[in-house]
């Protein structure tokens, strides 16, 4: 079976203007705080690049890498591969990743933030599926776009690891 690019989802363009306005309202919400972004590897990292160039405060920023995909299917545990190397105790958290579609990452890695002892934890995800609330208690504090209940790829996004390098969100067509 072969995977290419059924229909380009979100341009390039409409990435980075959603990273400048969300990079807007987090310097606003973060004025005057200590804060850490802990992207989740490895989906979040061109979000988090292009957002943070947006965000026009000191930060700090680790990353964890969890992983729960097999394909284009969710697996039914979150497996934890690397944790932080920063003490985030004390510190407002804001968690950024690619996506929220079974909320399943986001519940887990909010949690391990808050028993870890920051003072806050916000979230923060470029997409969000419409269905992401079914399984697992999740409250997204900022979003980028929400999407069709697709299996998307590009800007981080991947299937079997690849494609994470487009510029855009397309959606996956398998042959």
């Amino acid at each position: 079976m072969s995977a290419s690019i059924g229909k380009v989802l979100l341009t390039h363009e409409q990435i980075v203007d959603r990273c400048e306005e969300l990079g807007t309202i987090i310097s606003r919400d973060y004025q005057d705080k200590n804060l850490v972004i802990v992207g989740l590897l490895n989906g979040s990292v061109p979000f988090l690049a292009e957002l943070v160039k947006h965000i026009s405060l000191p930060l700090r920023f680790d990353f964890v890498r969890a992983k729960s995909y097999c394909g284009t299917t969710m697996r039914g545990k979150l497996e934890l591969v690397h944790d932080l190397d920063l003490d985030i105790h004390g510190q407002d958290v804001l968690v950024v990743d690619d996506i929220l579609d079974s909320g399943q990452t986001m519940s887990c890695i909010a949690t391990m933030m808050e028993e870890k002892g920051a003072k806050s934890v916000r979230t923060c995800c470029l997409l969000m599926k419409p269905d992401v609330k079914k399984d697992y208690e999740v409250h997204l504090d900022y979003c980028g776009f929400e999407i069709p209940n697709e299996f998307v790829i590009g800007f981080g996004l991947d299937y079997d690891e690849l494609y994470r390098n487009l510029p855009y969100i397309g959606v996956l067509k398998l042959d």
